[in-house]
């Protein structure tokens, strides 16, 4: 096991991850779509500003010069004062102790820089539940996912909610991200937003202007290409109402949902489901081989589990959050000498 740069690594190494990173998927996630050896590179090493990612790989030592098999990988996202792993280990060595060794080596690193927590997300239905529950995490937050099929999709139905909007707004596509004039309005639905979440901020929103273009510039670096469709309050010029999706090039056939947001005093003109509705008629002509939107809410968040199931969202597992007092990690995993 070593320290590993994805900026210095081999493009054995990076096609290596690849395969590791497909064979867990077709043993976890099988109906996912498998990753591409596309901007892998970026992916791995493009952090926010005041961010830093810091990764180690187990790998088949015993190979000629040249040739790689990095059959585990453990990545330490850290952000204010808390450190977010990701954890995978080739299915064929799954139930050696190798991920307990990553997690203790992380959890060592995190320990001496200073860091106070550690946060995971694991996914329901697979051996990531009991493997850190067995280590002491403490489960905080569960979402759902859900997958919308763009081929079983019902478009005039979707034509008919996304003309559905109350009056006195107007509804505006942005590829690439908001414009530069409605960046502080954009940012300021953004920070409603955060006030109201419960989770443990694995994934923390931008929400300021500069933040946002920092975000931007840094999904564009590890090629995601985000949407955004708005609803703006045409009395006030206000962002009442915003939604975003961003296509990987790693898995251009699955595109992730990011936030949809409507601010409190405009809620009740039908905004979430028209601004959805709207964004993936964009997704459609905008991305040709896109075959699949993949969301995630809070179980408690009932009226968007709606819109989506009314959009054509079906329900596919659960993703859970969970937390480790880092000290308590590190004494358990390897006491300090």
């Amino acid at each position: 096991m070593r320290e590993w740069d994805p900026r210095t690594a081999s493009a054995a190494e990076i096609r290596s991850l690849v395969e590791t990173v497909n064979a867990v998927l077709a043993t976890d996630l099988p109906d996912d779509p498998p990753w591409q050896d596309v901007q892998v590179r970026d992916y791995l090493a493009e952090t926010m500003p005041g961010e830093r990612r810091i990764s180690w790989v187990a790998e088949d030592d015993r190979l000629p010069e040249g040739e790689s098999e990095i059959f585990a990988h453990v990545s330490m996202l850290l952000l204010g004062d808390i450190g977010v792993l990701e954890i995978m280990v080739h299915p064929r060595l799954r139930r050696r102790g190798l991920g307990r060794q990553l997690v203790a080596v992380a959890a060592r690193r995190a320990y001496l820089e200073g860091f106070s927590t550690i946060g995971v997300e694991a996914i329901g239905g697979t051996p990531a539940i009991a493997f850190y529950e067995s280590l002491g995490f403490e489960r905080e937050y569960v979402e759902t996912r859900s997958v919308l099929t763009l081929s079983a999709v019902d478009w005039p139905a979707l034509d008919a909610m996304a003309g559905a909007i109350g009056g006195g707004y107007r509804v505006e596509y942005h590829p690439g991200g908001p414009p530069d004039h409605l960046l502080e309005a954009y940012a300021q639905a953004k920070l409603e937003a955060q006030d109201e979440d419960d989770d443990l901020d694995l994934a923390p929103r931008s929400s300021d202007p500069q933040r946002l273009r920092d975000s931007l510039t840094t999904l564009h670096k590890r090629g995601l290409k985000p949407y955004i469709v708005l609803a703006i309050h045409e009395s006030t010029g206000v962002v009442a109402g915003l939604t975003e999706v961003v296509v990987p090039a790693q898995h251009p056939e699955r595109a992730d949902q990011y936030d949809t947001i409507v601010v409190r005093d405009h809620r009740g003109y039908g905004i979430d489901r028209a601004i959805k509705a709207r964004m993936l008629f964009e997704l459609r002509k905008a991305e040709p081989g896109l075959r699949e939107v993949q969301t995630w809410n809070a179980q408690h968040n009932e009226s968007m589990l709606k819109v989506n199931a009314e959009l054509g969202y079906l329900p596919d597992r659960d993703w859970f959050e969970y937390g480790a007092d880092v000290s308590q990690l590190v004494q358990s995993l390897e006491p300090i000498d």
